[in-house]
């Protein structure tokens, strides 16, 4: 049974640069899924009712994505678990650690920019864990890149080829239609008033298409020509990508898009497990039919405002998850009911029975869960999934409350946002833990922490932006002779690691050379540096 199912699964990242359209694709994928009536930009343009994804007030105000969100859709017999990533990269770390709870990734990119800065990023995280990548050239009805030039992008720049799905009628901004490759048939749409309903589809035969369109058809089957034909081995291995043509806010290509996933995109696998303390901890796989066993991936508070609870996101790995069971939490190797069992679409929730492999289940109230903790069937041989990444980071910020008779509101609301992976917290040898520092990877998330401070948990902070931009980890033993140089200091994580902090890579430098013998490690997360350093 639980083969069966995990067989059924899919389980997607959508990842781009900022205003590429991934929130939108989103909803265009639950609308063609029949998950919702109605599609809702960011913006709420039109009759356009509002975002699925895109649920936090923040994220509504300013048009972006500042936390994934999970979506489960059933699309036929299949079952795709779709998480929405943010494309900012001051929210990277969210990105990232979704990627480590996906067997596959669409890659989103805007047809009149082609590949940006994030996207490269995130491609690259997606290469060093594996993870095969869908690519769909978003926004072809404006005006654009031409279509070779942007698979020549994708060739040269990141040596990912692009094997054609489908390609394009007429140049970006003068969209007639699109080649269906394998048969040579065309679809024309009719496009629904700002994109809320699916875009009326018409099928054109390959000889019928040829006539109506003449040139155009011509054009587009050469340069489709060019390319090569898909292959799955080499897609599933990250040598390829399969390519499709769309425009996401019109409903074009969607369907498209879904069928590529449920025929290319792997099904779950066997997972790494790390077994053992120390010197004896070794490489394993868990395998699907194993009993019950999963990750926690991210933890999201603020979803239900009446209830002020938190949702801690779990991957399932293995095995067969029925509500109500006991776990082992394998951090603290205590059991762990799960009593309140979610399925989560968006912001809205509904009680789930059971889940397997692939699946995300949303576990309320889970406050003594963090981002990263293993959890696995007490029955079966305890399992203890990788580490999530962690990046170095490049923002610092002393933490005050404005009230001190909110103090204690205030220790809470640090304490969940460190807990969620919001923003990192640090406490400084010198300060003391009652003005921790917070860190960041870009300075929007001291503005997410700033808010969720002062409208959930009551405790309006105030930030005093630090001189300090590099992050190295440090020895017990050197931390004391680091501390005398200026433009240093000592912090402390929440796992003890002990970390120093410059002014800049100069500074750091400088230290490291009027006092040859410290090492000075380089924060590395997942194979990606972090700091201007690295």
């Amino acid at each position: 049974m639980v083969l069966h199912e995990a067989a059924r699964r899919r389980s997607i990242a959508v990842i781009s640069h900022p205003d590429a359209g991934k929130s939108t694709l989103t909803e265009a994928l639950a609308l063609h899924a029949k998950a919702i009536e109605t599609a809702g930009a960011v913006h709420g343009k039109g009759d356009r009712a509002g975002v699925v994804s895109d649920w936090m007030e923040m994220e509504q105000e300013r048009g972006i994505s500042i936390t994934s969100a999970a979506l489960q859709l059933t699309y036929g017999d299949v079952i795709i678990n779709l998480l929405d990533t943010p494309g900012h990269a001051d929210f990277s770390e969210d990105t990232y650690r979704v990627l480590t709870a996906v067997d596959a990734a669409v890659m989103l990119l805007d047809s009149a920019k082609g590949l940006e800065p994030q996207t490269l990023k995130l491609f690259e995280v997606c290469r060093r864990r594996g993870v095969p990548v869908i690519t769909l050239i978003n926004k072809w009805d404006r005006p654009g890149k031409e279509a070779l030039e942007l698979c020549d992008e994708l060739s040269e720049r990141i040596d990912l080829p692009p094997t054609p799905l489908n390609w394009p009628i007429g140049e970006a901004g003068r969209f007639l239609g699109l080649l269906d490759i394998p048969t040579g048939d065309v679809h024309t749409y009719e496009r629904a008033p700002g994109g809320a309903k699916i875009a009326a589809e018409t099928r054109i035969p390959a000889a019928a298409a040829r006539e109506q369109f003449g040139g155009d058809y011509a054009d587009a089957a050469d340069g489709a020509g060019l390319l090569d034909a898909p292959d799955v081995a080499s897609f599933l291995a990250g040598r390829t990508t399969p390519l499709l043509f769309g425009a996401a806010l019109a409903n074009i290509g969607v369907r498209q898009l879904l069928d590529t996933i449920v025929e290319l995109a792997p099904a779950p696998s066997a997972r790494p497990d790390l077994r053992g303390d120390g010197a004896a901890e070794r490489a394993a796989v868990r395998e699907l039919d194993a009993p019950f066993s999963g990750f926690v991936f991210k933890m999201q508070a603020g979803m239900d405002k009446k209830h002020r609870d938190h949702v801690a996101f779990v991957r399932v790995c293995s095995g067969r998850f029925e509500r109500g069971m006991t776990v082992t939490h394998e951090r603290s190797g205590r059991p762990f009911a799960t009593k309140y069992a979610l399925q989560v679409f968006g912001r809205d929730r509904e009680t789930i029975e059971e889940a397997f492999p692939g699946d995300v289940v949303g576990l309320v109230n889970a406050s003594v869960l963090a981002v990263g903790d293993s959890l696995f069937e007490p029955d079966g041989p305890a399992v203890r999934f990788p580490p999530m990444p962690a990046f170095a980071p490049e923002h610092f910020a002393l933490a005050r409350v404005k009230d001190p008779g909110q103090s204690k509101k205030f220790r809470k609301g640090i304490a969940q946002l460190q807990q969620e992976g919001v923003v990192q917290i640090l406490v400084s040898e010198l300060r003391g833990d009652a003005t921790p520092i917070l860190a960041a990877v870009g300075p929007l998330q001291f503005e997410v922490a700033t808010h969720r401070m002062e409208h959930e948990f009551g405790a309006p902070v105030v930030l005093e932006h630090l001189d300090l931009s590099v992050a190295r980890l440090v020895s017990a033993e050197d931390a004391p002779v680091v501390a005398q140089a200026a433009g240093t200091e000592i912090v402390r994580r929440a796992d003890g690691t002990l970390l120093a902090l410059f002014r800049d890579v100069w500074r750091m430098r400088s230290v490291q050379r009027d006092r040859p013998g410290i090492s000075l490690e380089p924060l590395i997360a997942d194979g990606v540096g972090g700091g201007p350093a690295d």
